[in-house]
Formats: structure tokens, C-alpha cells, sequence
């Protein structure tokens, strides 16, 4: 990770450590190395969630991008996975989207996406970086990108066609039709507000929605998938037969079962693991997972006879693997997941749909796909703390942490991780136990209290 880049692109709180400079100076940056590198006016797509800061991000990001020579096109209030399908399927030079996924309204994110579709390379990622701390990346004095002129200065595209041709491409893929099933969706007021019952409606379902009420500060507020509690509610309430429930950029989803029951990320992949390879078609009868995935996932698999790859947390690790193997599924247990065929990072809608599948194909519930996994008790903790790095060196915190793992021996595993996203330590601790569990992250947690570590 860099400076300002981490495991999901340049994130921090809108004005303060992300300001709408950084995005002129990245937008004209890009135009610029972009333009260059083509031999003519680059293309590059942009899109946002329904985060307040995201007009200053979209407004700044265009005028950096057409100021240096290149043509922006803008999808508006749209998910991050229409931006990668928009930028690999009709010829965009790269991909920009403003959001910062599972965060509150305040913070924001800008996240790229190569020509294809995939997260951009760190290559590139380094010579941002280096154009934001203005380092020259040739040794020499710096100089900023140069400033288009004349006919040669850029241009700010409407592009809400292709948006709409995502979401032709999502109906697509329904397999079945959806009707006489009763399903809610949670689109967390943030970009799926409007994308995700559009596609469920056309299948035939139907649709109840909640958390579609956006006004620029309440995604993520209570609803979406950092909020399952709501979609449990609302589930049971009105009698429904499975929920989905999404993230602000809609990458992520998690499920609710028809008794209310939530269904992770880990056992999607079990549920669809299983599915494709009862088919046969699941490449290399392998599926790529992280290090935070549930043991009970591993023993399922190991029952089944399905192999299994653990990747670092973060989509990006997961989907340069699955490239790299030529597997077809992959994902984590937050709900990001990956079907390779169809996509090149995490869609949430896309999941849904696949869903929707495997039930109806398989004439089951939610709940009777997922119950041959058993998950082992996990207790995870986020702490907000004053420098990650610092924080997870420490060697009393190693030392609690060394401790702990001894005491779970055989029979759990503790992981100890810096946020890829946010100022922000994860302690998990997984075992046989739960109150074991919560004792040893407790205990790991006052360790970092006590050192100074914690942000007030």
C-alpha cells in the first residue's frame, strides 16, 4: 500500500485527507499519462455513489481529465462493478469511481480501473502517487502534466447509455424468471438504489426495497450490508422469501435466508462453490479465498472434495489471483464476489442474480443451500487507532497477540490486520468457543488501549 492508495484505491474523509485537489491533480495526471501513452485523446469513464462530496470528486476528476487533454465520460450516480463492465466493453483507456464503499457519508474514495476492466497496476498507482507528493519519477526537477491547449484540450461526455447498458447486461444473465418470489433488496441509499430493482422487477420478482431513499448523507446509515439487522427486520416483516443487501457501491452483498438468518460472503461461496461444481463447472475445481474466511468453509470444501487458494484481504488480491489460476469463483467472507466469466471484481447485484440461480435450479431455500456448512464462532473487532503500522509492530501487542494464538492452539487461529481502507486495526479471533473469543480479542483490544494506540 502507499501513501494516499490502499487495497481499494485512495480513500479518507471528503476535505480533510482527500480533497477535491487530489482529484483535479489525479484526473490531470491520468488525461495527461494517458493521452501520452495512446497517441491521442485519451477516454477515460467516471462514476459516483450518492455520497454529497461526490459532485466536488466528479466536477474535479473532469476538469483535471479535460484540462490535460482527455475526454471524460460521465455514468453519474451509478455502482462501482458498472463502471469496470463499462470501461472493458467499450473501449475505455480507464475507469474512475467515487465512493468509498461501506464507509459513512463523509468519507469518500477514488478508485481506478485499468482498460480492462481490473484495478489499476501499481506501475501506474506509484507514478500517481509520486505526481501527488510532487516527487519528478525521471530524477530531474519536478514538472507538472502539462495543460492541454486549442483543439487538443478535452471534453465532459453524458454517458448515462452506458450505465443503462450494464443493466441490460444484468437482466441478461437471469438464467430463470423470477417469478412469484418474493424478494427484498437493501440498497444501503447508496448506488444501487435505483439499478437493483429495475434488474429484479424485469426478471419478474417481487421486488420490495428499502434503504432507497438517498440524500447525499445517509448511505450506508443504518442500512446496506455494514447493517444486516435492517434487512433481517424487513425480511421477516413482510413474509419475504430471501434478501439481498448491498454496500454504498454496491461490490458487496450479503444475504438474509426466508427465517431471517444472515448468509456471509464464505458461505456464498460454499453455496455456489457447490453448485458449480455438482455441474462440472468449476474451473480447476478451486476457489480463491482470504485469510479471513471461516474454517467451517475449509471443512465444508474438504467434505465435498473442493479445493481451495487463501489470498490477502482485499478483491484485488482475490481477482489477480483467479486471473492468474483461470478460476471462475472467488470472494470474501465481507461479501465481495467474483465470478470471473461475467466480471473482473465484485458485483453485488451479479451475486444476487447467481442466487436467484442456484435456488431455482435447485428447488431449495437460502437456508437449505447453506446448512451443511458450519462456521466456526468468530469474533472481530475494528479499532480505530492513531498509526496502523506502529500499532501492529508494537511488541506487546505481538506479544498478547503470540499469546492468544498459543491458548487457541489447534482448535482456533487470532488475526491481527491493518485495514487496507481505513485508519483502522481488525482483530479477529476465531475458535470452538465464542466466549473464548470474545475474551482473547478483548484482551488483544486493551493491549492497544493501553499503549496509546486508540483514536479518540
Amino acid at each position: 500500500m502507499g501513501k494516499y492508495f490502499g487495497t481499494d484505491g485512495f480513500r479518507g474523509e471528503a476535505n480533510k485527507n482527500l480533497t477535491a485537489e487530489h482529484a483535479f491533480r489525479i484526473g490531470r495526471f491520468l488525461g495527461s499519462y494517458l493521452t501520452k501513452k495512446k497517441g491521442e485523446k485519451a477516454k477515460i469513464v467516471i462514476g459516483k455513489d450518492t455520497r454529497r462530496s461526490g459532485y466536488m470528486f466528479e466536477y474535479a476528476l473532469s476538469a483535471g481529465l479535460v484540462s490535460s487533454g482527455a475526454d471524460a465520460y460521465l455514468l453519474h450516480v451509478t455502482t462501482t462493478p458498472s463502471v469496470a463492465f463499462v470501461t472493458r466493453t467499450e473501449g475505455f483507456d480507464a475507469g474512475v469511481m467515487i465512493s468509498a464503499s461501506h464507509n459513512p457519508f463523509y468519507d469518500n474514495g477514488i478508485k481506478l480501473f485499468n482498460e480492462h476492466g481490473e484495478k489499476m497496476d501499481e506501475e501506474t498507482i506509484e507514478k500517481i502517487e509520486a505526481e501527488l507528493d510532487k516527487i519528478p519519477m525521471d530524477g530531474g526537477e519536478y514538472q507538472p502534466p502539462p495543460y492541454a491547449t486549442g483543439e487538443r484540450i478535452g471534453r465532459t461526455v453524458d454517458y448515462v447509455a452506458g450505465r443503462n447498458r450494464y443493466v441490460g447486461y444484468l437482466i441478461s444473465l437471469g438464467v430463470y424468471s423470477f417469478k412469484g418470489i418474493k424478494v427484498g433488496l437493501d440498497c444501503a441509499n447508496g448506488s444501487a438504489w435505483e439499478i437493483a430493482k429495475t434488474v429484479f422487477d424485469s426478471l419478474g420478482a417481487k421486488t420490495y426495497v428499502t434503504g432507497a431513499e438517498p440524500d447525499g448523507t445517509n448511505v450506508n446509515k443504518g442500512v446496506g450490508s455494514t447493517h444486516i439487522e435492517n434487512l433481517q427486520s424487513f425480511v421477516l416483516e413482510k413474509g419475504l422469501d430471501v434478501g439481498f443487501a448491498y454496500d454504498g457501491d454496491a461490490d458487496r452483498c450479503l444475504c438474509v435466508d426466508e427465517k431471517g438468518q444472515i448468509v456471509d460472503g464464505d458461505q456464498i461461496l460454499y453455496l455456489y462453490g457447490r453448485y458449480l461444481y455438482e455441474r462440472g463447472k468449476l474451473r480447476h475445481n478451486t476457489v480463491v479465498t482470504t485469510v479471513m474466511s471461516n474454517f467451517g468453509l475449509y471443512k465444508a470444501f474438504d467434505e465435498i472434495g473442493i479445493s481451495y487458494e487463501k489470498t490477502p484481504v482485499g478483491d484485488k488480491y482475490v481477482y489477480e489471483r483467479m486471473a492468474n489460476g483461470g478460476f471462475s469463483l472467488g470472494g470474501e467472507k465481507s461479501g465481495h464476489i467474483i465470478f470471473s466469466k461475467y466480471a473482473t471484481t465484485g458485483d453485488g447485484i451479479l451475486t444476487s442474480l447467481k442466487i436467484m440461480q442456484a435456488m431455482i435450479d435447485r428447488k431449495s431455500a437460502l437456508s437449505q443451500l447453506v446448512a451443511p456448512m458450519k462456521a466456526y464462532p468468530q469474533v472481530l473487532k475494528n479499532v480505530r487507532v492513531t498509526d496502523k503500522s506502529k500499532t501492529r509492530a508494537d511488541k506487546d501487542v505481538c506479544a498478547v497477540i503470540e499469546r492468544v494464538a498459543k491458548s487457541l492452539g489447534d482448535s482456533g487461529r487470532v488475526l491481527v490486520r491493518e485495514s487496507g481502507t481505513e485508519p483502522v486495526i481488525r482483530v479477529m479471533v476465531e475458535g470452538e468457543n465464542e466466549p473464548l473469543c470474545q475474551r482473547f480479542v478483548e484482551e488483544i483490544v486493551s493491549v492497544i488501549q493501553e499503549k496509546g494506540y486508540v483514536s479518540l
